[in-house]
Parts: C-alpha cells; sequence; structure tokens
C-alpha cells in the first residue's frame, strides 16, 4: 500500500482550480493507500474551527466531506500544522476523521525512520519571521486572538496576509526563503534520523547529502496551482515525487 504527502495547497475561497485537483486525487486513492500525510498549510488560513458549519467555511465542504470518506474507506489521514492553518483543531479532526500531528513527528516507512515536518522551522535564517512565529503559536496569543469575533480574525489574518506577501517583496530569496542546511542538520541529529520530508518553501526537490559520514536526505513538497498539485509517494517499491 502507497503513502502520500501533500503540503501547501493554501485553500481558500478563489481556489476553486486546486480544490478540484485536490477533490480528484482524493477519490484517486480512497480505499487504494494506506495514508495520507498533510504536512501544514492546506489552508490559506484558518481562524479557528468554530468557523465550521457557517458561511465563512462553506466553500470547503466538499473537501471535508471527501477527507472524512476517504477516513472511511480505510485510509489513515494525518494534519500537520504548516505556519498558516495551525489553529486547526479537535473538531475539524473529528469531522474530517483525520489525526492531528505534532509539529515534528517520526514515521517508520518500509524500514527507514523519517522526520515528519512542516518545514517553516527550518528557515532560521528568517530572523523577523522566526520571531513572530513564536508569539503566534504562544497560548497567550491564541486565547486572545479566538477569543474575538470570527469576522474579526478573519480580518486580522487578511491583514497579517498581505503583510507576510509585503514584507517577502524584495528579500533575497535564496537566503530568506529557503531552509537552512544547518537548521536541517541539527533537526536530524536531534531526532536520531537520516531522512526528513516538508514543504513550506513550494521548492519540490530531493536532496541528498552527508550526515556525519552517513548518507541522508531531505525529500520537499511542493505548492499547489489550480491545474495540477504535488505529490510524494513512497511505498515498498521506493519513492516518486510529483509536481
Amino acid at each position: 500500500m502507497t503513502n502520500w504527502f501533500i503540503s501547501d495547497l493554501h485553500l481558500d475561497a478563489s481556489s476553486s482550480g486546486e480544490q478540484q485537483v485536490l477533490l480528484d486525487f482524493l477519490a484517486r486513492i480512497k480505499g487504494r493507500a494506506e495514508a495520507l500525510y498533510i504536512l501544514g498549510d492546506f489552508f490559506e488560513y484558518w481562524v479557528g474551527d468554530d468557523v465550521i458549519g457557517t458561511t465563512h467555511a462553506a466553500v470547503f465542504q466538499p473537501v471535508m466531506a471527501q477527507l472524512r470518506q476517504v477516513s472511511d474507506s480505510g485510509v489513515r489521514l494525518y494534519f500537520m500544522h504548516g505556519n498558516r492553518d495551525f489553529l486547526v483543531g479537535e473538531e475539524f479532526a473529528a469531522i474530517t476523521g483525520c489525526q492531528l500531528l505534532p509539529g515534528q513527528a517520526v514515521i517508520d516507512l518500509y524500514g527507514v525512520p523519517t522526520l515528519l515536518l512542516h518545514g517553516d522551522t527550518l528557515c532560521t535564517d528568517d530572523v523577523e519571521y522566526q520571531q513572530v512565529r513564536k508569539v503566534l503559536r504562544s497560548p497567550q496569543w491564541r486565547r486572545q486572538f479566538l477569543a474575538l469575533p470570527v469576522e474579526e480574525r478573519i480580518r486580522q489574518a487578511e491583514q497579517m496576509r498581505a503583510q507576510s506577501r509585503a514584507a517577502a517583496e524584495g528579500r533575497v530569496e535564496e537566503m530568506i526563503l529557503d531552509v537552512s542546511q544547518q537548521a536541517v542538520e541539527e533537526t536530524l541529529r536531534q531526532t536520531g534520523v537520516l531522512r526528513m520530508i516538508h514543504g513550506h518553501t513550494h521548492r519540490p526537490a530531493t536532496h541528498d547529502f552527508q550526515l556525519d559520514g552517513q548518507p541522508a536526505q531531505r525529500l520537499v513538497l511542493g505548492d499547489w496551482h489550480a491545474d495540477r498539485g504535488s505529490f510524494l509517494r513512497i511505498d515498498a517499491t521506493g519513492v516518486a515525487l510529483e509536481f
């Protein structure tokens, strides 16, 4: 059976093309896969599970229903938070049949221990982002934000998205927006594995390198577009990255 990995769909009200690509993919793997791992930024933003059932989340109902069907077909679903949808919670998980994963998770893939993570924590050269991330992930910020009315949360999420895009303009892309190799190696050492899978950077690729004299590997997932998705497939025969 096949294990599938996806990330960085950035679904919102305007992403009808991406949603259709996703629905077609989910229909294809329903009952035909071992597991599907969603490694963050599934949504462009998510302001709390209390939007489920409201007009704000109505556009995502077909996707949530299809996820449930995939789960009911026997495919195990796992959801890891990204930097844009870290407020996805237990209600979403219960409705879709997903299991929420921590920020880092080590799984065994056909005898190869593999670290899963979204990937933003590896971008340590972007000091400003890491500082903002620390604030947004704090319990205090979470409580204060979720106490706001839904409309205000959406307004702030839109504002933060615009600020994020503006901040990225003019930066040295290779240095700031990609991962730090030092952070990659330190993270692998800390978790005691030699392979990782992540998204976030929108740069799908397979990176092979040496870590302390041993072969190591970093598999990077791509982002999605209106006419195509990005998938990593791993089964007993090997690894295939499609984008």
